[in-house]
């Protein structure tokens, strides 16, 4: 009998060393490594190039913070509950990204994903505009919603979307997503009867899949985004205190109704 073997590329070690990456971590990651980077090249074993580094970098601080989304409040709200629990707190925050806060990032990249496999490429503005076209009168004729279009906040236009595909442009990292989405941007309107935004989320994800990140990562990605402001959001909590106000306008604001079984 022979023991078992465990294959990794990422972190292992010996008595005297740990190597990341086929890299020794003390010498040839700390210090020289930024974490943008190192997450990416965790991801994909590949070592990012500058351009696809500031991108990647660009759509985790998109994602990072959003003021108090239901994600800030319940972390906030847990730590206020179980102030012993800090990863609790970060965890109910996590749990709480879906299909809508944070989740949007995965399920654009999916949706434009999934077009793009089923389509030729367009060489023009004109062509893509076509394809964009086509894919929202789909989605409307299904009766379905375009992942990434719109924003309860920023209707007339989410800042970040614009200095994202500037960025990528920048780089020249603006790919066949980013391209999709700029379309369904420009052309919506005729399908829709109104014109909405673009929102941050969407943007960010058709930049992580042109970066070539798993479709399956995706949400992960903005994940650890919200983890760092997920964080900013229990340091403010310590230096200012909110959570025990929200508890109790809740608490103190309540009624008894009779139940309804038919709701």
């Amino acid at each position: 009998m022979t023991d078992p073997v465990y294959e990794t590329a990422l972190g292992a070690s010996t008595k005297d060393k740990i190597t990341l990456l086929g890299r020794d971590l003390a010498e040839d990651v700390m210090g020289t490594v930024g974490f943008g980077e190192l997450a990416f090249w965790l991801a994909t074993q590949r070592r990012p190039s500058k351009g696809e580094t500031r991108v990647f970098e660009a759509v985790l601080a998109a994602l990072a913070d959003h003021g108090f989304t239901p994600t800030a409040i319940v972390t906030r709200l847990t730590y206020l509950s179980a102030p012993d629990s800090v990863q609790g707190a970060l965890a109910a925050g996590l749990l709480g990204g879906g299909s809508r806060f944070l989740g949007v990032t995965e399920d654009c990249g999916r949706f434009l994903h999934a077009v793009l496999a089923e389509a030729e490429l367009p060489s023009d503005e004109r062509g893509w505009d076509a394809l964009a076209l086509e894919t929202v009168e789909k989605r409307r004729a299904e009766r379905k919603f375009v992942p990434g279009l719109g924003h309860h906040v920023h209707k007339d236009g989410d800042p970040r979307t614009p200095r994202l595909f500037a960025i990528a442009d920048e780089e020249g990292l603006r790919g066949p997503h980013l391209e999709l989405f700029a379309a369904i941007g420009r052309v919506h309107p005729r399908v829709l009867g109104k014109t909405l935004p673009l929102n941050g989320a969407g943007v960010c994800g058709a930049a992580l899949a042109d970066l070539g990140l798993p479709l399956e990562l995706l949400r992960g990605f903005a994940l650890l985004a919200r983890t760092a402001g997920l964080i900013g959001q229990l340091a403010e909590e310590l230096r200012h205190p909110v959570a025990n106000d929200i508890f109790l306008s809740v608490d103190l604001n309540n009624r008894s109704v009779a139940p309804d079984p038919e709701a």
